[in-house]
């Protein structure tokens, strides 16, 4: 383990799986930290198993995303040798992190109170669905759900569309994202006062969080913020693909809009000449768009648009987003040789010029490194083997 990386020294006890646990334990690991991943016998981390009809023998594609740089190790937690094995691992850990559902670990002995006794140091990290308490508290956390719970799926840029699941997971994301900040927070605030702490970390928090403008103008004034509805933004299809147009940020940006689409300029209009008149008249407004859009190829608009400084962008297939030349140039593939096929992924999108992340330990077979940790508290193969 190179020592000079942010993290190095710091050894993390890994309860996670999924995605919310494993994508904030993946970070910490990919900048330095020994992250120990403690998985069930037979069946491990869930997302091992996660993408339908994969080879036999491999790693699932999905596990391989959120678990690189992590040592695996196989652990019965409810017998006493796993106990045993967990608690001295405890005693040498500076973090622990588990995504369970509220009392799980603490049925099986190892809640904060219990681990805190042991190591006072010891900083829990939990990431649950909708909180430590109160009425959701025991209730499963799922993406989807808290998509739903939190008003992001109600809120859409039209609100006759039908509601729909967004089909990225970026609760769970987010939510494990927002679990590293908070355990590199207390790690800073532990170097202050020489104590451990428990954080938590909820999939609904942190939806809402992200809908912090939306949320202050409905509290504060009573009125809908939604900068996917505004009257001059938009999808439009072209010729071989489409374009997204975000008509902002400029004195008269319609005026600008109208040539690059080489057409009469439309803020004269009195349909569309100030904004609430482009609100109550956007369907007209984007029927005119369509048109003009349809007319020509997705190169030539962004070149008329670029050219009149309008904020605009293809609309591509994560396919063609992996293989872009900025993609490459901002190293978020990576690519090393597994332990059955070549692993790559997507990289770290914090780049930090003296810590470049890099694979250091490649995705791991289920258990691939028992003995090695299980040696490292003072358990002997004899001892390991039980």
């Amino acid at each position: 383990m190179p020592d000079d990386l942010p993290l190095s020294g710091i050894r993390v006890i890994d309860f996670t799986q999924v995605m919310m646990g494993p994508v904030a334990t993946q970070m910490l690991a990919d900048y330095g930290a020994d992250v120990i991943k403690i998985e069930k016998p037979g069946t491990g981390d869930l997302s091992r198993t996660a993408f339908p009809n994969d080879p036999a023998g491999l790693l699932g594609p999905v596990y391989c995303s959120l678990n690189r740089n992590k040592r695996s190790i196989v652990l019965d937690t409810r017998s006493p040798e796993g106990r045993e094995a967990v608690l001295r691992l405890v005693a040498t850990a500076d973090v622990v992190v588990n995504n369970f559902r509220a009392g799980v670990m603490e049925r099986l002995g190892f809640g904060y109170e219990a681990l805190a006794k042991l190591n006072p140091r010891l900083i829990y990290a939990v990431g649950t669905g909708f909180g430590l308490t109160g009425p959701y508290a025991h209730k499963g956390g799922q993406d989807v759900l808290a998509q739903a719970m939190s008003g992001v799926m109600h809120r859409r840029a039209d609100p006759h569309l039908p509601l729909a699941i967004h089909s990225t997971t970026f609760a769970d994301y987010s939510a494990g994202m927002h679990l590293v900040q908070g355990v590199l927070l207390a790690l800073l605030q532990r170097a202050k006062t020489g104590r451990g702490q428990r954080i938590s970390v909820s999939l609904l928090d942190s939806m809402l969080a992200a809908q912090t403008q939306e949320a202050a103008a409905h509290m504060m004034r009573g009125r809908e913020v939604n900068w996917g509805a505004m009257p001059l933004s938009g999808v439009f299809p072209t010729r071989d693909g489409a374009v997204v147009l975000v008509g902002a940020f400029k004195a008269n940006p319609l005026a600008d809009i109208s040539k690059a689409l080489e057409i009469d300029d439309l803020s004269t209009d009195p349909r569309f000449a100030a904004h609430a008149d482009q609100v109550a008249n956007k369907p007209a407004l984007h029927a005119i768009f369509r048109e003009r859009f349809a007319a020509e190829t997705t190169a030539h608009w962004l070149d008329r648009l670029e050219a009149q400084d309008l904020l605009c962008a293809p609309v591509r297939s994560l396919a063609e987003a992996l293989d872009d030349e900025q993609t490459a140039i901002n190293g978020m593939v990576l690519e090393v040789d597994g332990e059955k096929e070549r692993v790559r992924v997507v990289g770290s999108p914090v780049h930090m010029e003296a810590a470049p992340v890099t694979i250091r330990i490649p995705p791991a077979d289920l258990g691939r490194h028992t003995a090695e940790v299980l040696a490292e508290i003072g358990l002997g193969a004899a001892r390991a083997a039980e």
